[in-house]
């Protein structure tokens, strides 16, 4: 059976389609009663509007942009969050998926293809060159969720990585861990900032660094279980391993439980993110939370705060990262110092 159509309520109410259209585009020009009957019959019939042609027909300045990759664990809950906040501000969300074979640029033209408002993109693996080359071409407002600096062309929502990660390594020092590994995935697009946080920490508590650096194009739990590998290969493990994100935890604690290491008996771990994946019963793991609820607000607010006034200047909006204290950390154990 057919949907019904504009055609089929103006033919049972007795009235013109373009009355009909006015009607159910909430337009002037209608009596009340017109109104009234229209409504009910498109109720009667199951008539459901065709989104993607009334948003056409629509003025396209309340729609915002995102593209996002949703096989990074964390995009999808700042997605989720972006929806209310965009909703609160009159707005809807157009949605545009970076993948494997689709490209942030090709994500980002779809999007301006319907004319989108402002554009927000989380999680681009793009160069910080790259990106202020994108977003200077959009002519409409964009904001980077995740990584960046200040610049001239969009702003920037991210954590503050460098101290989430500084945060963790301060929680295992306290536990009595001195030799403390970190897993490096240089293509991580906040790697390099939660790297420094590393590096900070370690030298403010007088430890020497112990940096594992994964060179795989990905950032997940494959690159984890290339680091835990690794780690294995030595005559002796660390006796705590911090992670860039959950994704390569889950990968180094998978790896290192099949060869018999215990979590966190013989060695501590941690993430950052605090995803989905980090808070399963299985797992439970210790990481630093980056908040994607406020990441949402935040991305939102930027835009919206361009709309209104073109004229001024990109910002850097900093999330507080959180310690979240879960089962995989633990003090260190003296009698097992991990001389495998």
């Amino acid at each position: 059976m057919n949907e019904p159509t504009m055609a089929d309520i103006a033919s049972h109410v007795g009235v013109s389609r373009q009355s009909v259209s006015i009607v159910l585009r909430e337009m002037p020009g209608a009596s009340e009663e017109t109104r009234r009957r229209v409504l009910q019959a498109a109720r009667q019939l199951g008539y459901k509007p065709h989104l993607t042609a009334s948003s056409l027909r629509q003025y396209t300045d309340r729609q915002l942009g995102v593209a996002f990759a949703p096989t990074h664990a964390t995009e999808p809950d700042i997605v989720e969050a972006i929806y209310p906040v965009a909703a609160q501000s009159g707005y809807r969300v157009i949605l545009s998926a970076q993948t494997k074979t689709r490209s942030t640029e090709q994500a980002v033209e779809e999007l301006l293809g319907y004319r989108c408002a402002a554009v927000i993109l989380i999680g681009s693996d793009l160069s910080q060159r790259d990106l202020a080359g994108l977003t200077g071409k959009m002519n409409v407002p964009a904001v980077v969720v995740g990584v960046g600096k200040k610049n001239e062309t969009h702003d920037v929502v991210r954590s503050d990585g460098a101290q989430g990660t500084a945060e963790m390594v301060r929680h295992l020092v306290s536990l009595g861990h001195t030799r403390i590994a970190y897993v490096h995935a240089g293509a991580m697009p906040p790697g390099a900032v939660r790297l420094q946080g590393y590096r900070a920490a370690m030298s403010a508590a007088g430890l020497a660094q112990d940096i594992v650096r994964v060179n795989r194009s990905d950032y997940t739990e494959e690159a984890g279980a290339e680091a835990a590998r690794r780690l294995l290969r030595r005559d002796a493990l660390p006796t705590a391993v911090a992670t860039g994100n959950d994704q390569q935890a889950i990968g180094v604690l998978q790896v290192l439980a099949r060869a018999g290491v215990s979590i966190p008996g013989d060695v501590s771990l941690t993430g950052f993110d605090d995803s989905r994946f980090a808070r399963l019963s299985s797992v439970d793991l210790t990481t630093v939370g980056q908040d994607p609820q406020e990441m949402g607000k935040a991305a939102v607010a930027a835009v919206v705060r361009r709309i209104s006034s073109p004229d001024l200047q990109p910002e850097v909006h900093l999330i507080e990262p959180r310690l979240v204290l879960r089962s995989t950390t633990s003090a260190l154990n003296a009698s097992s110092e991990n001389d495998r």
